[in-house]
Parts: C-alpha cells; sequence; structure tokens
C-alpha cells in the first residue's frame, strides 16, 4: 500500500464541475448538527451500491465541500450483509472484484488513493473513524430499500450525537424513490403508467454527474484496535452457512490482515470456494459493455427485451443488470447515452423505434416504479403483512412464531410433495429440459434470460407447483448476481399474479414455449448434457421418446435423467382453478384472517365448495385419461406396435 502524503502537502484540487451545474443534481439530504465543527472538512464518502466514480451525484456533492482537508473513500463490510442476506459465490464474487477495481480507479486519480476497506457494522465502524480520524463529513449515495432505512437512521442518530454532517444524496435511481412515494401521497406506484404520471410532474432526469479528475489526499489512516469491539458479532442465523465451504476470517481485525491494511476482502477470508460465472465485476468492464450497447445505434433504437431470445446461447439482452445493480455504472449514463443513440438514429433516417415499456427506456421505469412500490410498502418481500400482495394457500410460505417472527431457518413442511418438488426445481432436475437447464444455468452463471425467470417462476408458482414465490425469490437471492431488494420480490409477486399482474391463466409452455425461438435446444443440451444426444422432436420432452431413440441417446430417462416431476396440463388445471377463489377471496397479506392463521382455512373451504380440490381436478382428469386410453386400446401392445409401423 503506498503510504499517505503528509497532510501538510498541498491537497489537489477540487474537480471543476464540467457537464452539470451542482444546483441541477438530485436534491441531497442534509443534517447538521449543533456541534458541527468549524474549519478545514475532514471527509468519509460512504461506498455501497455506487462502485464507480462516473456519474455520481453523491460523490460529486462530497467533493464539493469545502475546505477539504482529508478524504476517504471507504466500503464497510457489513455482518449483516454477508450473514443474514443470501449472497452465492457468484454475486460475491462480482461484487469482490468491482470493490478493487473502483480501488484501483481511486488510485489512478491518486497515488495515494484507494478503495478502504473495513470489516464491521456501519454504526461501529463509522464511529471509530470519527474518533481516530476526526471526521467531520460522512457523505453516501442516498438508498430507499427497507434494510438501508433502518441502518441509516443509526448513522443518522451518530453523525447527531458526534456532531458530524452527514449529506446523503439520491443517485441510484432515475428519480428519488421516496419522494416519488410522497408525491403520490404515501401510496406505491404499482404500475408504469402510475409511475409515469407522478414523476412526469418532477421534472426532467437529470443529466450524469461530472466525473472527477483529481482526489484530496487521505489523511493519517492509523486505526487503534484493541478490539473494543466484536467487529465481525452476528447474533442472527447465518444464512450462507451452506454455501461457506471453508473457514470464515473476514472479520478477524477491523482493517483486515496487517500485511494488506484496509483490503478488499477475498473469497476465501469469506470461506467462499471460487466462483463459476463468466461474468466479471467492475466498472471498467461495466463500461465496456455499456459503451458496446451504445455504439449500436440502430441496436438501441429498436432495443425490445419481449422479443430478445431467451434459448440464446449468448445473452441476446445487454448483460447491463449487474452493473446497474451495484452500480458500476450510473444509471443516468445509460439513460442519456440511449436518449443520445436514438436521436442519432432518427437524425440518419432511421425508423421502427420500439416504444415504451419494451424499450430500454422502459425497462429501467420498470426498475424505478418496483423501487417506489417498496419503499411504500412494509414487508414488501414476504407475504405476511404485505398490503400489496394477494393472499393465495401456497405451499411451503414463510412460517412464523406466536410473536409473528419469522422461524429460520424454515422448518420443513409437512407437504412432503411440495418439499420434493421445490428440490428439484432448484437443483434442475424436474424432468422438465427447459425448466431444468434454466436453473443450471442460473446457479452457475448467476443470470439467466429474463424470459427464462419468467418461465422458472411461472413453473415454480401459479403454473404447476403451487409453491410461494417466496421459495423461489430466495434462491434467486442467493443466485442472481444482479439481485435487487426491490425488483426480485416484485417480479416473483408479478409472475405469481399475487401483485402487478392478474392474468393468471396465461401460464407458459414447458415444450411450446422454447419451441418458439429454438427447437433444436441448444441451451438444453449445453446444461443439461445428458441430453446432448437426443434428436430435435424429443429434446424438450425426451420421456416421450420411443426407447431405442434413448439407448441410442445413452440416457435412459428415470435413470439418467428424471421423469417428469408431475404432469404439466393437470397441474395447470388444478393451479388456475385455486388462483381463481384466491382472487374471489380477495385477501391482502395485511388482512386480519392472514396475521391470526385462519386465511388458509377459508380459503380451503372454497377451494371444496367450488370442487377446485386434487381429488376432483387432477385425479378426476387422470380417471378421465385412463378410460380414454381404455376405449381406444391404447394399452394394446398389438395397436401399438400398428402405430410404430406407419
Amino acid at each position: 500500500m503506498t503510504k499517505p502524503r503528509s497532510k501538510t502537502q498541498a491537497n489537489p484540487k477540487t474537480p471543476k464541475k464540467e457537464s452539470v451545474p451542482l444546483s441541477e443534481l438530485p436534491k441531497p439530504t442534509l443534517v447538521k448538527s449543533d456541534k458541527s465543527q468549524k474549519g478545514n472538512a475532514r471527509v468519509i464518502y460512504w461506498h455501497r451500491t455506487d462502485l464507480r466514480l462516473t456519474d455520481s451525484p453523491a460523490l460529486t456533492r462530497a467533493l464539493e465541500i469545502e475546505n477539504i482537508e482529508c478524504f476517504w473513500p471507504i466500503w464497510c463490510f457489513d455482518p449483516e450483509y454477508v450473514y443474514k442476506h443470501r449472497v452465492g459465490v457468484n454475486r460475491c464474487n462480482f461484487l469482490l472484484e468491482s470493490m478493487n477495481n473502483l480501488s484501483e480507479e481511486y488510485t489512478k486519480l491518486n497515488s495515494n488513493q484507494k478503495l478502504w476497506v473495513v470489516r464491521s457494522r456501519p454504526e461501529f465502524v463509522l464511529r471509530k473513524l470519527a474518533k481516530d480520524w476526526g471526521v467531520t463529513h460522512i457523505c453516501w449515495e442516498k438508498d430507499s430499500n427497507a434494510y438501508s432505512k433502518v441502518r441509516d437512521e443509526k448513522i443518522f442518530a451518530l453523525a447527531e450525537e458526534l456532531g458530524i454532517q452527514v449529506i446523503a444524496t439520491p443517485g441510484r435511481h432515475l428519480f428519488d424513490p421516496d419522494e416519488v412515494v410522497k408525491q403520490n401521497k404515501g401510496k406505491p406506484t404499482m404500475t408504469l403508467h402510475q409511475w409515469q404520471g407522478v414523476t412526469s410532474k418532477m421534472g426532467e432526469i437529470a443529466r450524469p454527474a461530472p466525473t472527477p479528475t483529481s482526489l484530496p489526499d487521505p489523511g493519517p489512516s492509523e486505526l487503534q484496535d484493541n478490539h473494543e469491539e466484536d467487529w465481525g458479532k452476528y447474533e442472527g442465523v447465518d444464512l450462507n452457512a451452506d454455501v461457506r465451504t471453508g473457514k470464515d476470517t473476514c472479520f478477524d481485525s477491523l482493517a483486515g490482515p496487517s500485511s494488506f491494511p484496509f483490503s478488499v476482502p477475498t473469497m476465501d477470508q469469506l470461506g467462499f470456494s471460487p466462483s463459476t460465472t463468466t461474468i466479471k465485476g467492475g466498472t471498467i468492464e461495466g463500461h465496456k459493455r455499456l459503451d458496446l450497447f451504445l455504439s449500436d445505434k440502430e441496436k438501441v433504437a429498436k432495443f425490445s427485451k419481449p422479443n430478445s431470445a431467451p434459448t440464446s446461447l449468448e445473452p441476446s439482452t445487454t448483460l447491463l443488470s449487474p452493473y446497474i445493480k451495484f452500480g458500476c455504472i450510473g444509471i443516468r449514463e445509460l439513460w442519456w447515452g440511449c436518449k443520445a443513440a436514438v436521436e442519432e438514429y432518427r437524425k440518419k433516417g432511421g425508423k421502427g423505434e420500439t416504444k415504451e415499456p419494451e424499450n430500454m427506456f422502459g425497462q429501467l421505469e420498470f426498475r424505478d416504479m418496483y423501487a417506489c412500490a417498496e419503499a411504500a410498502v412494509p414487508h414488501f418481500e414476504r407475504i405476511r403483512g404485505n398490503s400489496v400482495c394477494k393472499y393465495v394457500a401456497w405451499s411451503l410460505q414463510n412460517q412464523y412464531d406466536k410473536e409473528g417472527n419469522e422461524i429460520l431457518p424454515r422448518p420443513r413442511d409437512k407437504d412432503e410433495q411440495a418439499e420434493e418438488r421445490f428440490q428439484a426445481w432448484k437443483e434442475g432436475r424436474t424432468g422438465f429440459p427447459w425448466i431444468d437447464a434454466c436453473m443450471r444455468q442460473l446457479k452457475h452463471e448467476g443470470w439467466i434470460h429474463h424470459l427464462a425467470r419468467h418461465s422458472v417462476a411461472c413453473f415454480l408458482t401459479r403454473g404447476q407447483c403451487y409453491i410461494s414465490w417466496e421459495r423461489g425469490m430466495e434462491v434467486f437471492d442467493e443466485w442472481l448476481i444482479d439481485w435487487d431488494p426491490a425488483s426480485n420480490p416484485g417480479n416473483w409477486m408479478w409472475l405469481s399474479c399475487s401483485a402487478f399482474f392478474s392474468q393468471y391463466f396465461r401460464v407458459y409452455g414447458l415444450v411450446s414455449w422454447p419451441q418458439k425461438t429454438d427447437k433444436s435446444g441448444a441451451l438444453v443440451r449445453k446444461y443439461c448434457p445428458e441430453l446432448k444426444d437426443f434428436p430435435d422432436k424429443y429434446i424438450y420432452s425426451p420421456h416421450l421418446a420411443p426407447q431405442g431413440i434413448q439407448e441410442k441417446a445413452k440416457c435412459i430417462i428415470g435413470k439418467d435423467y428424471p421423469f417428469p416431476i408431475l404432469d404439466e396440463h393437470l397441474e395447470k388445471e388444478y393451479c388456475i382453478a385455486r388462483l381463481k377463489d384466491a382472487y374471489h377471496l380477495n385477501y391482502h397479506g395485511d388482512h386480519e384472517d392472514i396475521l391470526n392463521g385462519t386465511a388458509e382455512k377459508k380459503l380451503t373451504e372454497i377451494h371444496e365448495e367450488n370442487g377446485h380440490t386434487r381429488e376432483k381436478i387432477v385425479d378426476g382428469k387422470q380417471d378421465d385419461k385412463k378410460r380414454k386410453r381404455e376405449l381406444d386400446g391404447e394399452g394394446a401392445m398389438d395397436k401399438f406396435v400398428k402405430r410404430e409401423k406407419k
């Protein structure tokens, strides 16, 4: 590590305003204490989900503070993130790569600078840094999700106690979600049209903030680590225990290893095995992808997310979502970059532009819509207490104790069939190659096409398995690199028809859907290699292949690859019938009957009254199919042989 210059040396000038006046940047939250110090400023810039130097309104605000004497860009490696949130190896590796890349970018601007990584809860870290480094200001990019609000309130209180000024500036979204909710009279935005209606009165989306051209020096970086706090203390359930294969040494010291203090943790220090994804993290890689996308003006103008191919071996969309999630690129960079590309396309006579919501602008607005909904709705990530989530008596819902606290780890459900189906779905062994290939790709790469996400989510919930979207959301929490605390639960509610979308009778076909874009099954052949030698005719339904074809493909269904775990069409009918009843009951997650545990009984009574039980729907349909086979003589070997000879 390069030693910092003596603080008696002249500091580089703070960057000039380059492309946008300070007055046009998103409005910050300023917290001033009566105890605030006067004189030179000693500033901490706290990075969270903004791992970039470009288009950072919060960083710009921080560097505009007058008389900066010392400046430390820091990252608090929080045990809450490491243990309380499901974080798989691929997302963790992407984060660490992005942190290392950002640190390198800081060093390019000032050889004495880096990303200063401290390892503990923010309220412990910032108290310690304020004491040892004489901090006068703490700045960060404002976030609006539930966990961030709780965390940040602690820091606001700490800053008031210590006489430190806080500057929290919006910049993660097109518009500050909290401000949108305020303009919407405290209500969540549940449709894109509603979000557009509110934000149309809030002015134009801000232009990208200027990129700094120089940075002040850090001050002295010594910390007296007398272990006065248990820096890695966490008393809850480690939700990543089953992912952690090695010894966790991340929090052995506040500043990390003495040989490399304030360094970015390694996967080994976190006890994680190496990642498997080919998607690399970092602001440099993110801007390469952004520049490549924006360079093709026609592609930008005609971008249509619903019309991209979910079966493609190479991503048929931009693959920018992980870089947006971690703030490796700025949201305004993307928005205004697309605006400029479309305008240039028009000037050259280009036609056929995609309209909202299918185009890139619509997709970014959907992201904001979910963020505004999450900001306004308590318990957005679950059913219980969630005012916008329709109640459906799914199998494998979250379980709670008598005080209403979620039981973790979740006890095994009494519905053994549902548990087995869930594990088959998660592990990619449902017997439906399209579903299995998508789930295996998700685990390996940390990313799948959005229509593949639609397929596996529909299958698990309202399509066939009738399992709570909470279970699927948790798997995505762990495996998705681009996981987002608002978009992930929002999408799962959408795809299970629990909120945002209500056409529960529209279900993705497990064979017909992927055949629309790839009859050869290339994705299946890559991620389910046991099926690679099946003819195209059977690649999405290998259980229908005659024995001879299975033998020739060296894959016997039921031995080398599983039989389907359910009957696609019968279970679909069963699901639709029960969803119809749930919509008729029209309970939401904050209804008294949900909270006191009587809702499931009421819905069961409605199912029985309407004949929407397994015995009457699935078993009855199976009996009808059996009788039809008997009448048609389908069970007779002679007729089977005759059909095969034709």
